[in-house]
């Protein structure tokens, strides 16, 4: 078992800041309402086509596009740079509540065709009640949970049925008449999927190609591990795990902390305050995780070995990074995978530049441990990358 590789497209916006243009332009976060901030970068199409050429070059195998009212659409944005890479891979997030199954699955049928099948689906079913009104979204949180379970039946239904053999589908949230894609997709997208609630588990089980979790110290990971695959053995199905986490890798640890200490510095008490009040609102259980590794303190924030707590000091979702030497972030990464987790969802601040400093850094140390196959050449033979600097 190999390790595959996936790096993020910052569609909100990038920077050397961990708190982004969104929170500052807004004054949520004690920035100047409408002011500009230092160093961030807009979401442009070609800041985002370097960052996904960047990826290609270095060896990952696929970028992960975020979903959401602060960002930019994943699926339009995404087909756009798919003209701009070969063989990078997108894995897109969304929303099952706010789009028809029946239409999910035939836009991911004509993306694979679009893409000559680079698409990658990560199912988002949504902690936070206020955002998921802004889309007209007003379940709760367990019956988000439900609807998702009909929704991915429905779209794996579809993508087997024909306009000969239709799918019919009654439930609680959907009823589908004859539903059909008239091109199924080739090959059929895999699906990753995260929850740490007892809602998510089910649907996971049932579903999921991949289980995505955030960053947490091994022990947690390999809890969750095992309750997913308890599950899915219940349902006759094995399922495979990803992890979601920063990164910050330098040549020396000592670099990588400095790196680590700066971002630091760069939020006030008042920042991380309202960030963590407002985090503190969310419904999701995955979230509330997060919080809990550091309870919003900025002091022993390395809470295992290499992982750092400080991205969740201001930032929702994935709130830890692997900090240190290319070789001590290797470690971590062999250690996760050792536990049973093959995909890893990396990103760093900002995207571009941390994009190099892993592929430059960490993935020859990767391929030197056999965890990943080396990086293929524009011409196709393998593109020897020596470690170090």
């Amino acid at each position: 078992m190999t390790v595959s590789l996936h790096w993020f497209l910052p569609t909100g916006g990038d920077g050397r800041t961990l708190v982004d243009r969104h929170a500052f332009s807004g004054g949520a976060l004690g920035g100047t309402p409408g002011g500009a901030v230092a160093g961030v970068r807009a979401p442009s199409l070609d800041y985002l086509i370097q960052i996904a050429k960047a990826a290609e070059q270095l060896g990952f195998e696929g970028v992960l596009t975020p979903t959401g009212t602060w960002c930019e659409d994943a699926w339009l944005t995404t087909v756009a740079l798919a003209q701009h890479t070969r063989r990078l891979k997108f894995l897109v997030a969304f929303r099952p509540g706010v789009i028809s199954p029946v239409l999910a699955a035939q836009m991911a049928s004509t993306y694979q065709r679009l893409t000559q099948g680079r698409l990658l689906l990560n199912v988002v079913t949504g902690g936070d009640s206020a955002e998921q009104r802004r889309y007209g979204d007003h379940l709760d949180h367990d019956h988000r949970y439900a609807r998702t379970d009909e929704f991915l039946s429905v779209v794996r239904g579809v993508w087997g049925g024909s306009a000969q053999v239709p799918y019919d589908f009654a439930g609680e949230h959907y009823r589908i008449d004859a539903g059909y894609s008239a091109l199924p997709p080739e090959p059929v997208p895999q699906i990753f999927f995260g929850g740490s609630s007892a809602a998510a588990g089910p649907v996971a089980a049932r579903h999921t190609d991949v289980y995505l979790t955030w960053g947490e110290p091994p022990q947690q990971v390999k809890e969750k591990i095992d309750w997913i695959r308890s599950l899915a053995e219940k349902e006759g199905r094995t399922v495979r795990f990803g992890i979601r986490l920063h990164t910050i890798t330098r040549d020396s640890a000592r670099d990588a902390w400095a790196t680590a200490d700066r971002l630091l510095d760069d939020l006030s008490p008042e920042t991380v305050a309202a960030a963590q009040a407002a985090l503190g609102r969310s419904e999701s259980v995955g979230q509330q995780r997060m919080l809990a590794l550091h309870g919003g303190k900025r002091e022993s924030l390395e809470i295992s070995p290499n992982l750092w707590a400080g991205v969740g000091l201001v930032r929702g979702g994935a709130g830890t990074a692997l900090v240190g030497s290319h070789a001590d972030v290797a470690d971590r990464i062999e250690e996760y995978h050792a536990l049973g987790i093959e995909h890893f969802v990396l990103s760093g601040y900002p995207h571009l530049e941390e994009a190099y400093w892993f592929g430059e850094g960490v993935i020859p140390e990767l391929v030197a441990r056999g965890l990943v196959a080396p990086v293929a050449a524009a011409g196709g033979a393998p593109l020897l990358v020596a470690g170090g600097r």
